[in-house]
């Protein structure tokens, strides 16, 4: 179909000009692997954006960026409490339990896919010094949530405090870090809550945001780092020409590209959120939209161009990106409010 317009995923976006134009200049010989002079920028580049010293590694997925960060905070015997709906739980193969040895995941529900300390305390408390039962290392956050949902400061402060009063380590997805972060108009250390914790490692999100197959570890506690390039070795996500992820990640930190990109897709995101009403199934605070549709509606939409997923029986999933056009955001709000 010439005039379709995408709302499947952020995931299907286009490559952004500046990542492209990046990766051309990095053609030109230099050190293998993590060796590069590109690569070496990495750690001042995200000590500089959180205001915190801290490491970043490139990798080539977000499933990587999670299972090697949380391989340095969960042993084999331990587990990791994240939310049910959680993508290191539904949606990436089972890759957690592979890198971590065996370790477990503990589920928690939460409204929006946003665990708080009571939920977590209601999961956590019952097997508590049971030797019987496997116990938690580690919380895994995601921001924005699998719905959509951001964090803000004081929810993040008070998972913060929890976890470090639990002697657990705190790591958060951020396959759509940006996204948060234009949302709750806040700088990176704040949607991260990483100027002065409570945030121990962050997936660090680019592909959904312009990029075109690089995403970032951050570890907030540089001495880690060294763990985790040896376990990316072994996991096979040593790339042998690395400067071409590094090239990637620092052209989205560029004059902040990775925040106006993300702040155009959640634009977009209002956009169509304005023609949904009372079908909207959660608050819309970055660039993912669950709308109550039926079947014939969806097929409606989809007979007007419209590419979308179907998000069980009665709803569909929306997802604008960097480079979603103004008009076909508007045109599907408008189709909408319509039916």
């Amino acid at each position: 179909m010439t005039d379709l317009k995408p709302f499947l995923s952020d995931n299907a976006a286009a490559v952004h000009p500046k990542v492209w134009e990046a990766m051309r200049a990095a053609d030109s010989p230099d050190n293998p692997y993590d060796g590069d002079a590109l690569s070496a920028e990495l750690d001042a580049r995200f000590t500089a954006l959180f205001g915190r010293e801290c490491a970043g590694l490139w990798v080539a997925t977000g499933t990587a960026a999670n299972c090697l960060a949380l391989g340095t905070m969960c042993a084999p015997h331990g587990a990791v409490v994240c939310h049910e709906e959680a993508h290191i739980e539904v949606d990436e193969g089972g890759a957690p339990g592979f890198f971590l040895h065996g370790a477990k995941l503990i589920l928690v529900p939460g409204e929006g896919a946003l665990l708080t300390p009571e939920g977590i305390a209601a999961a956590i408390d019952p097997i508590r010094d049971d030797v019987h039962q496997v116990q938690p290392h580690a919380v895994s956050i995601t921001q924005a949530s699998e719905y959509g949902r951001a964090y803000a400061l004081p929810e993040l402060e008070a998972l913060g405090k929890f976890a470090a009063t639990r002697g657990l380590g705190l790591h958060m997805d951020g396959a759509r870090f940006a996204n948060a972060a234009a949302g709750l108009s806040q700088d990176a250390g704040e949607a991260a809550r990483a100027a002065s914790g409570p945030v121990d490692s962050l997936a660090f999100g680019f592909i959904k945001n312009g990029g075109m197959g690089a995403e970032a570890v951050v570890l907030f506690d540089p001495d880690r780092a060294a763990e985790v390039r040896y376990r990316r070795k072994r996991a096979g996500h040593l790339q042998c020409k690395g400067r071409y992820l590094a090239a990637q990640v620092l052209a989205m930190l560029e004059d902040d590209l990775w925040l106006a990109n993300a702040a155009h897709a959640n634009a977009a995101a209002r956009e169509v959120a304005s023609g949904c009403g009372e079908r909207l199934m959660h608050e819309v605070d970055a660039n993912e939209l669950f709308v109550r549709l039926s079947p014939a509606e969806r097929e409606a939409l989809r007979g007007d161009g419209f590419a979308f997923y179907d998000w069980g029986a009665e709803a569909a999933r929306f997802v604008t990106a960097w480079n979603t056009a103004q008009e076909d955001a508007a045109a599907l709000g408008k189709a909408i409010a319509a039916l």
